[in-house]
């Protein structure tokens, strides 16, 4: 019952970064009509490392790691944080929102590669069905929401969201991998950190600080959540999900990002919506359950607890 418990909770940290990340776009969307892309990354990460310094010290942990570490924490802080960014906020500036949103669903594809050939994961049948299953449901929603048809066109934005997935793939599968001995809470914060650092001289070219004087009340609280919620907490979650769950099944949940950002839609932005956008968020919810297939034989404990 442990066992499936601590399955459990991992998917529900999974899910709870994965519905930040697709809830974002609406704060970012919000903030981006004053504030540059490149200076929003940089608020956003120094919001986050202060929110999560704070959790540190409020929890009384000790803040100093092993020399020995500080390389491995410094590439997660390059790919997972600076490198990941950059590409996708280049990527938004050539490429729509639909196409962004398909293209993001490889990700989960490279991670299985890179976790078959590195980490000795297995490729289930459930696994290859689940993922075509959710790889579906990515389709309809991002294209029909979008009210665009599937669309294939290689260009820079194209390349630069697919060399994004693979790099996020690299980075969940260093995480699992490298093992160190620190909570994903200091491994976050360090991490943060060394994107803030990395991303710092954007800001001084773009002097971003000029438009930070512009923004209101309503535009700081975006920021704000962007900071806390969106570069702080899930990827805090994440890290905490990837202690328990394989690789390959913790990148699944990145299908369900559509459906966070579509009921989103609907409820700030009184999008519309269609009877198939919802069907595909149920394929998506059921390829993401069918592969990590721990979810059913939890549920069906707890039932047979209840009835005792």
């Amino acid at each position: 019952m442990t066992y499936y418990k601590s399955k459990f909770t991992a998917s529900v940290y999974a899910t709870i970064s994965i519905s930040f990340w697709g809830i974002s776009f609406v704060s970012t969307k919000a903030v981006l009509g004053k504030l540059d892309p490149y200076s929003l990354l940089v608020v956003r990460f120094g919001i986050g490392s202060l929110f999560l310094l704070l959790l540190l010290l409020m929890q009384r942990k000790r803040l100093l790691v092993s020399i020995k570490y500080i390389p491995h924490l410094m590439i997660l802080g390059i790919l997972g944080v600076f490198v990941h960014q950059i590409l996708q906020a280049t990527a938004l500036l050539t490429i729509n929102a639909s196409s962004a949103g398909w293209l993001i669903s490889f990700s989960p594809i490279f991670t299985v590669i890179l976790s078959i050939l590195f980490l000795h994961e297995k490729l289930s049948l459930s696994k290859a069905l689940g993922m075509v299953l959710a790889i579906t449901g990515v389709l309809i929603v991002t294209t029909t929401r979008m009210g665009q048809s599937f669309q294939f066109s290689i260009n820079i934005g194209f390349l630069l969201m697919m060399l994004s997935t693979l790099n996020w793939a690299v980075y969940s599968v260093l995480l699992k991998s490298l093992k160190i001995p620190y909570s994903p809470l200091l491994i976050t914060f360090y991490m943060s950190l060394i994107g803030l650092i990395l991303t710092t001289p954007l800001i001084i070219r773009n002097k971003g600080w000029v438009s930070l004087s512009l923004l209101n009340y309503s535009e700081w609280a975006h920021l704000l959540f962007l900071g806390v919620f969106v570069s702080g907490i899930a990827y805090w979650y994440w890290g905490k999900a990837l202690e328990v769950l394989e690789a390959s099944k913790v990148s699944m949940f990145l299908y369900m990002e559509p459906v966070a950002t579509l009921i989103t839609a609907v409820l700030l932005l009184d999008e519309k919506v269609f009877l198939i956008s919802v069907a595909g968020g149920i394929i998506i919810i059921i390829g993401v359950i069918i592969v990590n297939g721990q979810l059913m034989p939890m549920m069906v404990n707890l039932i047979k607890k209840k009835r005792r």
